[in-house]
């Protein structure tokens, strides 16, 4: 993992947790690298992962077992993926169809053109 986003690096490790739980790389219950053992690996300041870590607790991604460390919570991959879904629809989904409107493409003609580009795995054509 690299860190050369604009973004603090805590948040581009608690956006890389996320996208692990997500992606099913990291399971409910599974217990994910104490803040030393990120500091070590990423050569960061280990209170630049705790604060990664305390943020993805507050939103109930990660829990912490006294004295053994931070596991994905139950749910969370499920309710990542909600939120992450939603987010897509008004980030992505529904300024296409703004923008088809203002074109005057009907609704129809976007709708088969993303079909057709999920059925060749091209979507920039």
């Amino acid at each position: 993992m690299a860190f050369d986003g604009r973004e603090p690096i805590y948040l581009q490790i608690a956006d890389q947790i996320r996208t692990d739980v997500v992606s099913g790389a990291l399971g409910e219950e599974e217990q994910v690298m104490s803040t030393t053992q990120y500091a070590t690996a990423y050569r960061i300041n280990p209170a630049t992962a705790a604060k990664a870590f305390a943020e993805l607790v507050d939103e109930g991604t990660l829990y912490k077992r006294r004295g053994v460390g931070m596991f994905v919570a139950p749910g969370a991959r499920d309710r990542l993926v909600a939120e992450r879904r939603e987010r897509f629809f008004a980030d992505v989904v529904d300024p296409v169809a703004a923008e088809a409107s203002v074109l005057g493409i009907p609704l129809d003609d976007v709708v088969a053109r993303l079909r057709a580009a999920g059925a060749t795995g091209e979507g920039d054509r």
